[in-house]
């Protein structure tokens, strides 16, 4: 089956060294993908390949459809208020895709806020910001670096809830770069363990989950009991 992302041997090197080695990783149309790591695996210069950001030295990638991306760290425009941050994410699409009236259905707690700086919000409302103005590219797949940084739990839990909605309403593909394995592996149908620019495991999830390796490495040596 072709995914709507497919990256085939994929090598990539900065100055002699290499941060990424032969990666292979599939999503599938509809299709939830975690890929995690610690600091330094090389998640985000798989994002800035994907995003044309970074040209690699071998293998390719092949993007079936509108890819739009949620930044590790927001990347909001701060003097520009929440409403133009998410027009400028529709700016492709001419003056009909810059209709805002879709994202504030799925966040509703930014309708309040949609002429304040986003430079004055919150770590999870810039978040919502962030997610909103990828979507406003009408995308096919989205690839969400880092949802979690830097945010308090409940805001986690909440923007997790969000991203469980639109995939389930919208059909959307979403590749989740993310440290917090244990979120990943709760949210996504199948998962990428990336170690040193190489991928170490790949597979279901709930296997990975209750793989003693990904245990030890990512979730506090604690593999989860199914009921």
């Amino acid at each position: 089956m072709t995914g709507v992302i497919e990256v085939r041997d994929l090598t990539v090197r900065y100055s002699g060294a290499t941060a990424l080695d032969g990666v292979d990783l599939t999503v599938h149309a509809g299709e939830l993908v975690a890929l995690i790591g610690a600091n330094g695996a090389g998640k985000s210069t798989l994002v800035k390949v994907l995003s044309g950001l970074v040209h690699p030295a071998s293998g390719t990638i092949t993007v079936d459809g509108r890819l739009a991306q949620v930044p590790e760290g927001r990347e909001m425009f701060g003097d520009l208020t929440v409403d133009d941050n998410l027009r400028l994410g529709g700016w492709r699409n001419g003056r009909k895709g810059r209709d805002t009236t879709h994202v504030y259905d799925l966040f509703p707690d930014l309708i309040p806020i949609r002429a304040r700086r986003a430079g004055a919000l919150s770590g999870g409302q810039q978040q919502m910001v962030a997610i909103g103005r990828a979507l406003m590219a009408r995308p096919d797949i989205l690839v969400v670096d880092e949802l979690s940084l830097g945010l308090a739990p409940l805001i986690v839990t909440t923007l997790v809830g969000h991203l469980r909605s639109l995939h389930a309403d919208r059909g959307l593909a979403v590749l989740l770069i993310e440290q917090n394995a244990r979120l990943a592996l709760d949210l996504c149908h199948r998962a990428y363990v990336l170690e040193s620019g190489r991928i170490a495991l790949h597979g279901a999830a709930a296997d990975l989950a209750r793989d003693p390796r990904v245990a030890a490495a990512y979730l506090g040596g604690h593999v989860p009991v199914t009921p």
